[in-house]
């Protein structure tokens, strides 16, 4: 198993990409919009992971903030779809208070590595 498998931050992203993915599925979420949330789920693991692999605490940093930055797109993209009423509220309170954890972990991740 590697490092960044073992880390909470790292589950809990896996966790928002599946629910994600899922409320594109159950809502049938089309276009740039299921393009766009998709993609911008998917890049908070995935930076992290990347940045877990870097030897400098500089190239780690910058993983990290690229995965928080990818949490508040996709919060963008959540609160457009409520708003257009494409999803419930309920849904897109439940994945802000998640992506609301994330940006905080993610946040004490890069301040730790300053």
């Amino acid at each position: 198993m590697f490092e960044f498998q073992k880390l909470i931050v790292y589950k809990k992203a896996k966790s928002f990409h599946k629910d994600s993915k899922q409320i594109i599925k159950n809502y049938s979420i089309t276009g740039i919009e299921r393009d766009q949330l998709h993609r911008a789920s998917y890049s908070i693991p995935l930076n992290i992971a990347e940045g877990s692999g870097r030897y400098t605490n500089k190239d780690r940093r910058n993983f990290y903030i690229v995965s928080r930055s990818s949490v508040f797109e996709c919060v963008s993209i959540l609160e457009q779809l409520e708003e257009d009423q494409e999803i419930p509220k309920s849904n897109y309170q439940e994945m802000l208070e998640k992506a609301d954890e994330l940006s905080r972990i993610l946040y004490r991740m890069i301040k730790n590595l300053e």
